[in-house]
């Protein structure tokens, strides 16, 4: 169970992360994980030299960050054991929600706003960064997305393009099959996803052979895990999982 000298509140600070993959793949995984213990308004994650290795995660309640803190600390993330704490301070997005006349201090006001803040420099940095999209994302029941590339396309590699989806089974079976997946979802992302269910083996990600109802070329991917019941525990928990906004992902066996 991690320990916290600061005051339980709903952003977790988040350390000892692996800082040699880039800022939108942690994020995208860092949600991946967390997002199954709770609502996750935001996240902020820095590539500064003071900043590397440590993220932000804003939950929508106090439940969640504590379940998610509590569940995930020392859990091995990209081969390094996760470090989380609460936050020192409220982020601008949890002050936002709770108090709508809430105003978030610039260049000009920050000095007074912070007059008794010991507040660590790095969070400092990292609050004023989620200040500049908080208002468009209150009081929003969005669930936050995956991030888009759109500077870099696709590769479509089609020699892994099944000829066909597996056939689901009703049975419980130790092999799941996921549909509905972004382009953007990799065999790392669906990893860090299936991981923290027990006996969890590996995944395959391909494209699927049949594009959404609008044209829209999407993946697929088979999991595998050590025992019928095991996968079980994971297909109810993540069968309908919102990966972005717009994709449910769909968990069957096969």
């Amino acid at each position: 169970m991690a320990s916290s000298s600061s005051q339980p509140n709903c952003t977790l600070y988040v350390n000892n992360l692996n800082d040699k993959i880039t800022k939108d793949e942690l994020k995208t995984q860092l949600y991946a994980l967390f997002a199954t213990y709770g609502k996750i308004i935001d996240i902020v994650a820095l590539k500064g030299k003071k900043m590397k290795g440590q993220a932000f995660l804003v939950f929508a309640d106090l439940a969640g960050a504590t379940t998610a803190m509590r569940a995930c600390e020392g859990m091995l993330f990209y081969d390094k054991p996760l470090h989380i704490a609460y936050a020192k301070s409220k982020s601008y997005a949890t002050l936002s929600r709770e108090d709508p006349d809430f105003v978030p201090p610039t260049a000009a006001n920050a000095s007074s706003v912070l007059q008794n803040g010991k507040r660590a420099r790095e969070e400092d940095a990292t609050e004023q960064r989620q200040a500049k999209r908080e208002k468009s994302d209150e009081d929003s029941d969005e669930e936050m997305e995956i991030e888009d590339d759109d500077d870099v396309p696709a590769k479509l590699d089609t020699t892994s393009t099944p000829s066909t989806i597996p056939q689901q089974i009703q049975q419980a079976s130790p092999r799941l099959l996921c549909t509905n997946l972004p382009q953007e979802v990799t065999n790392d992302v669906l990893s860090v996803l299936f991981q923290q269910y027990q006996g969890f083996k590996t995944t395959q990600v391909t494209w699927s052979p049949q594009p959404n109802p609008d044209g829209t070329r999407v993946k697929m991917a088979q999991v595998f895990f050590d025992s019928p019941e095991l996968a079980t525990t994971a297909k109810d928990a993540l069968d309908g999982f919102t990966l972005k906004k717009g994709w449910k992902m769909s968990v069957v066996y096969i």
